[in-house]
């Protein structure tokens, strides 16, 4: 790969760039919300086979060969429904390098490539004729310790890392980190609070995780101030293993402020099984409100990850289960939805939402004035189906008008994909060095100015949003 990738192409540009992406180069790695397993460094195992690294759990390679007709299953995705799967790592490797065709122009192509290239070493363009050779380089690489998941944590320059769990979760994973001095506050691997399993109605065995809930905390989770009580202490525990942020990944960015009696009466008609889809969109929208409070009282950052259908794939939901590429973006709204919350809580310092979204269009209509009204609200990078290069300079291009640099959080990169999360920060930085350039050519901003940003953007930025760089609840940014 050229040096010089996704800077610009006209010269006076391209060397500005050059200039302020070698001082994010140099910046250690913040990733503070993302999905890698915590059982991958806290068991310290050396990784499997390359397929089952780099192929297996990447839903944007299995969705993509899934279009053209080639079933998850062939390339070793488990199924939920005891149809087999493919179990050899060099068979599922020939199959996508036989389809590497349909990723011509794709930031798939581009992480999976820059990966071979600056995780492995391996600069061989991949083919057909060459798949053999490049599973047998990696493959040879994963066997070393240098390539052992803690030794990489060292060689990828990251400083922190977040994982994401469900308030059931024994944190037993994060508990061994910490003991091994790698997790708990102020760790280099620390946790996430994600209740979605708890909160949505709609989930399938909803009632009985609200149960479980009850059970592991001691709470009556059948009582609406006992659930609350129960997810407080819940977030004790998380906090205790390291979190300083929330997560919420709700179908709409919908928030509500209902009365006790009223969030009591959702409860109890979830919990019978007599709730509407109108109702489970109403105890979703209230939560975020009530989680806004507890934020506001414990110091967790609140993330909200709105406008996904999930499984809108049926038959890949039923063959192979949740979070395996079938889920479609759709319309968001966000300026009506988020006002009950913004009105109560809005303007208090204490309280950090950081909002993403998958509708682009809602950057420069809606999220990027919001951000710049509301001392409480931050904007998440393009993420999952925009985290790409030409989404990533549409998304500066869109809000920083509007919003500035800093009602952002720089980047984030929500990766289940371990080695991924290096090239993943790469071309954010190199994306955001390419658009300060454009700003400083056109004299918009000093050199020195747009030095101190790249900065900022790599790694000040989302230290202090996240709150991974001072006391939880230090009221400024």
């Amino acid at each position: 790969m050229p040096s010089d990738i996704l800077f610009p192409s006209d010269p006076t540009q391209r060397g500005l760039a050059r200039e302020l992406y070698a001082l994010a180069a140099q910046q250690p790695i913040i990733s503070p919300h993302g999905h890698v397993d915590p059982a991958i460094l806290a068991d310290d195992a050396p990784f499997p086979d390359p397929a089952r690294l780099l192929i297996v759990p990447d839903h944007y390679l299995t969705r993509m060969l899934l279009s053209q007709g080639v079933p998850p299953s062939r390339l070793g995705v488990p199924t939920v429904n005891g149809e087999p799967a493919e179990t050899d790592g060099r068979t599922i490797w020939r199959t996508v390098v036989d389809h590497w065709y349909l990723f011509r122009g794709t930031p798939t192509r581009l992480w999976l490539e820059r990966t071979f290239e600056t995780v492995f070493g391996v600069t061989t363009p991949l083919r057909p004729e060459s798949a053999d050779e490049i599973y047998d380089a990696i493959a040879a690489k994963l066997a070393e310790p240098a390539f052992r998941p803690r030794a990489l944590f060292e060689a990828f320059n990251i400083e922190v890392l977040a994982t994401t769990e469900s308030p059931l979760d024994d944190l037993a994973r994060h508990a061994k980190l910490a003991a091994d001095g790698w997790g708990g506050p102020g760790g280099r691997v620390i946790t996430t609070f994600r209740p979605d399993n708890v909160v949505d109605m709609d989930w399938a065995g909803w009632a009985d995780r609200v149960a479980q809930l009850g059970e592991l905390t001691g709470e009556d989770t059948t009582t609406f101030a006992g659930y609350l009580a129960a997810l407080r202490r819940r977030r004790e525990a998380f906090i205790a293993a390291g979190a300083t942020s929330s997560d919420h990944g709700h179908p709409t960015a919908r928030t509500l402020n209902l009365t006790p009696d009223e969030a009591e009466a959702l409860l109890r008609r979830g919990l019978a099984g007599e709730a509407s889809a109108a109702d489970a969109e109403a105890f979703r929208a209230h939560m975020l409100v009530e989680f806004a409070r507890m934020s506001i009282e414990d110091g967790l950052v609140l993330q909200l990850h709105p406008g996904s259908v999930r499984n809108h794939n049926t038959w890949l939901h039923a063959t192979h289960g949740r979070d395996v590429g079938g889920d479609i973006p759709h319309a968001t709204e966000f300026t009506h939805a988020l006002a009950p919350l913004l009105d109560a809580y809005g303007n208090d310092p204490r309280l950090r939402v950081v909002v993403f979204t998958l509708d682009e269009y809602t950057f420069s209509r809606e999220l990027a004035p919001l951000a710049g009204g509301y001392a409480a609200l931050f904007l998440g990078p393009p993420w999952w189906f925009l985290d790409s290069p030409e989404a990533m300079r549409r998304f500066r291009e869109s809000v920083t008008e509007t919003a500035g640099f800093y009602n952002t959080t720089g980047f984030v990169d929500d990766t289940r994909a371990f080695c991924s999360i290096p090239v993943r920060h790469d071309v954010a930085r190199r994306v955001d060095a390419a658009f300060l350039a454009r700003l400083v050519a056109e004299d918009r901003l000093p050199l020195d100015e747009a030095a101190e940003t790249i900065v900022d953007l790599a790694y000040r930025l989302p230290k202090r949003v996240f709150r991974l760089d001072n006391d939880p609840k230090k009221e400024t940014v």
